[in-house]
């Protein structure tokens, strides 16, 4: 694994960074990998169990947005599957580095991964890679989402009742999430909310809930089961000097369909606004916070 010296932002044929952060020869700092060369074993356990975790975060203007709020989020993603991974300091010396090869010409989706390692035995691995933010990412902060509600199927209690279940943990395994995009995408829709089985709102497979209603923000409590939103504490941290509150409410179907509107926030698209709910069209949003500008100023990217 050879080390690649590159400045610039990527080329066109090669528009992809990758730093190995963990797993390589032992005392050796996060180095750039080359992108189009295996990093992997074949039997690496995030490949064939899809053990491990990972976090998502925009670069923009060549520097990563808000990475503590990731690096803690994974700390405890890691700490519920008893996994040790590299240090603060090694993982922010990563993102620093991979921000850089990548550049400020253009925004980036990195993503920080950690495996248990290889199936026979060994080191975890742990490597960050950088990619082009998607155009369908793009498109959702431009013109806004129609959304589908589906049950997850499970009840609102079960970070209480089957904390085994990962509840509120940023796990590699996210087949069921891809699934349900590719059911919701079948049936002409961009995105997903999940419900409980009792009908409470959760969150996107990918994404964070957030309603307006009365000039207030609302979004699900993580007792619910969710996932703590980077995005969404970000702007709960500069809402209130723009004088917009940020509650955590559970909230029902009902609750989103006669809000002032309704954003599904995360950490690359940042806020894509909902103006449909299945076959329910939404109000304009004119009267409500504006959240996208918010969440914009609130990572740094206004």
């Amino acid at each position: 694994m050879g080390t690649v010296k590159r400045t610039g932002p990527p080329r066109a044929s090669d528009p992809r960074v990758v730093v190995l952060v963990a797993g390589g020869p032992a005392g050796t700092r996060p180095r750039v990998h080359p992108a189009d060369e295996p990093l992997l074993l074949a039997d690496d356990l995030a490949a064939v169990r899809g053990d491990g975790c990972f976090e998502t975060l925009l670069v923009t203007g060549g520097k990563a947005a808000k990475p503590d709020r990731h690096l803690d989020r994974l700390a405890r993603s890691a700490a519920a599957l008893d996994l040790t991974g590299p240090d603060a300091r090694a993982w922010r010396e990563g993102i620093e580095l991979a921000a850089r090869e990548w550049g400020a010409a253009s925004e980036g989706m990195l993503r920080l991964v950690l495996s248990r390692g290889p199936e026979r035995g060994g080191d975890e691995t742990a490597y960050i890679t950088v990619a082009p933010v998607t155009a369908q990412a793009e498109k959702a902060r431009a013109e806004g989402i129609a959304v589908t509600a589906l049950s997850r199927g499970f009840p609102a209690d079960l970070a209480e009742s089957a904390p085994w279940m990962l509840p509120g943990s940023k796990t590699l395994s996210y087949a069921a999430n891809m699934a349900a995009l590719r059911h919701a995408r079948a049936g002409g829709f961009d995105d997903v909310i999940y419900l409980s089985s009792e009908g409470e709102v959760l969150e996107g497979p990918r994404s964070t809930v957030v309603i307006a209603r009365s000039g207030e923000l609302l979004s699900p409590p993580t007792e619910v089961g969710i996932l703590e939103g980077t995005t969404l504490g970000a702007l709960a941290e500069l809402a209130p000097s723009e004088g917009v509150a940020v509650r955590r409410e559970r909230l029902l179907l009902t609750d989103l369909l006669t809000a002032d509107a309704v954003w599904m926030l995360s950490s690359v698209t940042l806020a894509a606004r909902v103006h449909r709910i299945d076959s329910v069209v939404l109000p304009d949003a004119a009267a409500a916070p504006d959240v996208a500008g918010m969440v914009d100023r609130a990572v740094g990217r206004a």
